[in-house]
């Protein structure tokens, strides 16, 4: 290979089961032509603490524990300035998210469950450099999320991330930066946890959105803080509690003179998802029409850069998603689910395959338990196989479990058999 290591060195490094040295980050940004992004990330994940050594197939021993100096600044003037030193109890992490008001939680609380033992990089002043790290760093786990899921390497990069960002919180700094640098860390949690959402790691998530939140509402950031609701409010309801998911939905709108068109839309059909797992037909269809009635007056030139990928495909795919739940299990209508499922299949691109994938799962499940047609659903189900495969998403492997059970409804069909045996492998995998 190119970068002279094995193909199964680089396998187990994209599944995050064995380290990537700083020397190897440079040859894979050399030849995959990146622009120094991996090692820019490989920097600021491990900093300074982990000295160039030989690739290796097993993790690295576990280094010395000391414990990081944490300066007041600010939003940090409420006790003990020094964390842990080691990674936080669960017990603690379960206390911690028992807790109930977000007003009551500053990120100096929250810096106490994310920021690592082992020392790191850390500036003895914020500078615009940082900011700039912090929003490359969130880009690209955006990106590789939206690709790739957020298992795997993905997921590793994610969590040495929120660390770093979350140990800046305390570092002195000027009283100008200050509001930019807290917006930056709370975009940094919404990544990652929507990628730690996604590879299942609830606890973790939660932790980051709240910490995202907590930045979000000090620093006046109201597009940021209406994304992290959004984001709580869709993790709430995939884990089977949409009352709470509607709750977060309702605080995302608040001020909704504030937000764009786009953001209010995106909200809307949170709700309406959250309706649509309560199986209240009337609120559902209300919340969907106030959702189109929003991205009618969409303007993409007026919402915030990373507010992109809520656009026709995303819209329609989620607002699908609330009509699938009627459909499914209230007897509606499947026409208007399906048709919205189709159009956020075909624009979704190849930057959003997970996306797409989750959307040809539901449109497969939907025609599979609905339809009049069980082989068209057959070819739809293998369709998003060929999108899931790729893919370290534990949402998109529920989604097909769904589809497998909805397809052993047909055990008569040699075509849905193989689907389900297809399915089994893949999730196996």
């Amino acid at each position: 290979m190119k970068v002279q290591v094995s193909g199964s060195l680089i396998e187990k490094i994209e599944k995050g089961t064995a380290t990537c040295s700083k020397d190897l980050a440079e040859r894979l940004d050399e030849v995959l032509q990146t622009g120094g992004v991996l090692t820019r990330a490989w920097g600021m994940v491990f900093g300074q603490t982990e000295k160039a050594r030989p690739e290796t197939e097993s993790a690295p021993p576990g280094r010395a524990e000391v414990p990081v100096q944490i300066h007041e600044g600010r939003i940090l003037d409420r006790g003990s300035t020094t964390p842990p030193s080691g990674s936080p109890a669960s017990v603690d992490r379960r206390a911690f998210l028992a807790t109930s008001g977000l007003a009551a939680i500053a990120p100096i609380d929250l810096v106490h469950l994310v920021t690592p033992a082992a020392p790191r990089e850390i500036p003895t002043q914020i500078r615009p450099r940082e900011i700039r790290q912090l929003k490359s760093l969130a880009d690209v786990i955006h990106r590789q999320d939206n690709e790739y899921g957020g298992g795997g390497a993905v997921r590793e990069l994610a969590r040495g991330a929120i660390m770093w960002g979350a140990s800046l919180l305390p570092v002195p700094c000027p009283e100008p930066l200050r509001p930019e640098l807290l917006a930056s860390v709370a975009r940094l949690g919404i990544v990652v946890g929507a990628s730690q959402f996604d590879a299942y790691a609830h606890d973790d998530a939660r932790v980051s959105f709240r910490l995202a939140a907590e930045c979000a509402e000090e620093a006046g950031e109201w597009h940021l803080r209406a994304k992290t609701y959004s984001f709580m409010a869709r993790q709430e309801i995939w884990v089977g509690d949409p009352d709470t998911g509607l709750t977060h939905a309702e605080k995302g709108l608040v001020r909704s003179d504030r937000l764009t068109a786009t953001e209010r839309a995106m909200l809307h059909a949170t709700r309406a998802r959250a309706f649509g797992k309560m199986r209240d037909v009337a609120n559902t269809l209300r919340a969907v029409g106030e959702a189109d009635a929003a991205f009618e007056q969409s303007d993409p030139a007026q919402d915030p850069p990373w507010m992109a990928y809520y656009d026709y495909a995303q819209h329609h795919g989620d607002t699908a998603h609330a009509l699938f739940d009627l459909a499914v299990h209230a007897d509606q209508d499947p026409g208007q689910a399906a048709r919205r499922f189709e159009i956020a299949v075909k624009g979704h691109g190849n930057a959003f395959a997970r996306s797409r994938a989750i959307s040809e799962t539901k449109l497969a499940s939907l025609v599979m338990a609905k339809g009049d047609d069980p082989r068209h659903a057959v070819v739809l189900g293998h369709r998003a196989l060929d999108d899931v495969g790729k893919l370290t998403s534990c949402r998109a492997a529920e989604d097909l479990r769904e589809l497998a059970r909805f397809a052993g409804r047909h055990r008569n069909l040699p075509e849905a058999s193989d689907l389900r045996e297809r399915i089994a492998a893949t999730v196996q995998a």
